[in-house]
């Protein structure tokens, strides 16, 4: 149901505040139907978010978003779904490594990903996603500082 939402009427979330409506209904119905899927997302929540320099807010279109340096480290709607931005080649090698890593849902041709979280157990791979991009991100931070500072 989540992806014909989105395929034919995903131009909704251009509408202020209806995306964070949807996204509401979405936690409304995961509480209903897979409780046990908040209490992953509350998890994931509180481990990334100890890491250093993650900010936490609400993503534009709902759902939580983890920011690190200004620029985000992936996001999770509140039917379990994990988006996340890489590269297309670590994007390739994460589909191929695990066949629940998947084309994102909207941005096939890009680096984006998604996972769709249905269980407990996708909590390892999702805070492994995670860490993965926090390092890819913060050895790129790192890399930048080092150029300024030769300059």
């Amino acid at each position: 149901m989540f992806a014909f939402i989105i395929r034919y009427l995903g131009f909704l979330k251009h509408v202020p505040g209806l995306a964070h409506i949807f996204d509401a209904m979405l936690r409304f119905f995961t509480l209903l139907f897979n409780p046990k899927l908040l209490i992953v997302i509350d998890d994931i929540e509180a481990e990334v978010g100890h890491w250093p320099d993650i900010v936490i807010h609400t993503h534009k279109y709902g759902g939580l978003q983890f920011d690190i340096y200004g620029k985000e480290l992936g996001h999770i709607h509140s039917n379990g779904l994990l988006d996340m931005p890489f590269s297309k080649a670590i994007k390739q090698q994460l589909m191929a490594d695990d066949r629940r890593v998947n084309d994102h849902h909207s941005f096939i041709n890009s680096g984006w990903i998604s996972f769709y979280m249905n269980h407990t157990d996708d909590k390892i791979l999702a805070i492994q996603l995670f860490k993965i991009n926090y390092q890819r991100l913060k050895k790129h931070e790192q890399e930048n500082i080092t150029a300024h500072a030769s300059l």
